[in-house]
């Protein structure tokens, strides 16, 4: 649960930047919702690529990570009786 201990603290950093709550285990239904939200986003074709400007390798990189994210998520959702959410890209 490497990856999804890590794009928590990460997405954490970026709340405390706008005033928002860290989010913090255990996980509520709403955070991994945002969560959900926030790995849709960063699926998108224009956010993966960043616009065209990104190489092979990073979008390759981050496609890995997003995907390891997701699967850790479903895992952990099943786990603690959570519905899982549908992340759609």
């Amino acid at each position: 649960m490497k990856n999804l201990e890590a794009y928590v603290e990460h997405k954490s950093k970026w709340n405390a930047l706008f005033g928002d709550a860290p989010m913090t285990f255990p996980l509520t239904q709403n955070n991994v919702n945002s969560l959900a939200q926030s790995i849709s986003s960063e699926l998108s074709p224009e956010n993966l690529h960043c616009d065209g400007e990104a190489s092979a390798s990073h979008v390759r990189g981050t496609l890995r990570m997003l995907n390891a994210v997701q699967k850790e998520l479903d895992a952990y959702c099943l786990s603690n009786w959570l519905t899982t959410p549908v992340i759609d890209y």
